[in-house]
């Protein structure tokens, strides 16, 4: 989990602003295999935002990356006209009122309101549920996390009933908030052995998980698979010689 940087502030931009906005210096410090840092990248492509980004090493953490973000020291971090913006769902809405472009939060009030509610339950719960599960062959209680798992992940299965995506017709605001579903999961499911998400169990989240991975945003910016399986089995070889 990413904390908020509580010093940064959104504010709206009115048009002309914004056209001097597009053409300042933006960057982004993360690490490519990271859902987090992705949500970003993901957010700036459907906005057509040209980026810098730079790699980080979380085991040696880069002088700007430590002063960019001074309370947690983690990425994701977006600098755009040498301010520093943290956390990754702040920093999507920062770029959604920042930049023009397809919107990714809804423009009415009220759906707004239910974008970010459910944004908040995809990152905070059906996160750490889902990630609880996965790598509860290594704990106790695994059969207990695996039924809260499913639990969290049927709510979501409902949600997206007749629906191509979370928010509707494209990809929005919620649905970057649950790009470690499509992903990452079904390459920790394989690493672990713990499977999941599976069609009979979830039909309307398989389904939205492949539309999701042919939208051209998100498709043509996804991690190498065979890196990213490979850096999580060595997790799980890790967590088994611990154990």
């Amino acid at each position: 989990m990413i904390s908020e940087d509580k010093n940064h502030h959104l504010k709206r931009k009115n048009k002309s602003s914004t056209q001097l906005i597009e053409m300042a210096e933006v960057k982004l410090l993360g690490v490519g295999g990271s859902s987090y840092s992705r949500r970003v990248e993901w957010a700036l492509k459907i906005k057509g935002v040209k980026y810098e980004f730079t790699e980080e090493d979380l085991q040696s953490k880069s002088p700007l990356l430590l002063e960019s973000n001074p309370v947690h020291k983690k990425i994701p971090v977006l600098i755009h006209n040498c301010k520093a913006i943290c956390e990754s769902m702040v920093i999507l809405e920062y770029i959604d009122e920042t930049f023009e472009g397809p919107s990714i939060l809804p423009q009415d009030p009220y759906e707004r309101a239910i974008a970010r509610f459910w944004a908040k339950f995809l990152d905070g719960k059906c996160l750490e549920a889902v990630g609880k599960a996965l790598w509860s062959k290594f704990g106790e209680e695994e059969e207990k996390s695996k039924q809260e798992a499913y639990e969290v992940l049927k709510i979501v299965d409902n949600e997206l009933k007749d629906k191509k995506f979370i928010g509707g017709d494209n990809i929005g605001f919620v649905d970057v908030a649950a790009n470690y579903i499509p992903f990452w999961l079904e390459i920790v499911e394989e690493a672990t052995g713990v499977v999941l998400v599976t069609s009979e169990k979830f039909p309307h989240l398989c389904a939205w998980r492949d539309e999701y991975l042919n939208c051209s945003e998100v498709k043509e910016n996804l991690p190498d698979r065979d890196t990213m399986l490979g850096f999580f089995k060595a997790k799980v070889l890790a967590a088994t010689v611990a154990k």
